[in-house]
């Protein structure tokens, strides 16, 4: 039986290794994707782009409350919730749209008790528009920080 789970498992090991190896291989952004990227706002952290436009929407990854200037975490859910907006203003304006055509926006917060807090600002920074939103509570940020937003915009 031990031998048998583990060949299975090195079949399965290779096999993934393999399927990643034939992705990372292959894989390229398709032409009809634009991929959107600015100084103005921190890049991204991983394997995914500040933001990318696919016809009249533009799809912008979650942003966290680095400076761009010095890369550095500010301090506090105030100064993180302003920052995290600003830094979402900058890709949404680098990808062409506005805070004005934002449709969607998710907001991840580690704790909702900061919910009235963000909210405010929030609030503060889209004015009279009103994009629908969801906002969650979620166990971890990275580099755990306290609040992340992301959204959908139109580019009409």
């Amino acid at each position: 039986m031990f031998l048998r789970t583990a060949i299975s498992f090195i079949r399965a090991r290779t096999l993934s290794s393999q399927n990643l190896r034939f992705v990372s291989r292959t894989m390229s952004t398709h032409p009809s994707l634009t991929v959107v990227s600015t100084t103005d706002a921190p890049g991204a952290i991983g394997p995914y782009s500040q933001a990318i436009k696919a016809g009249d929407l533009l799809f912008v990854s979650g942003c966290i409350p680095l400076d761009p200037a010095t890369g550095e975490i500010v301090e506090g859910i105030e100064k993180q919730t302003s920052q995290a907006l600003k830094n979402l203003t900058a890709v949404v304006t680098a990808g062409g749209s506005e805070i004005g055509k934002v449709v969607k926006t998710t907001v991840f917060l580690k704790d909702m008790n900061d919910f009235a807090t963000v909210n405010g600002i929030y609030a503060a920074a889209f004015g009279s528009h009103k994009p629908a939103r969801s906002a969650v509570e979620v166990a971890r940020l990275p580099k755990d920080v306290l609040v992340e937003v992301e959204c959908i915009a139109s580019l009409e």
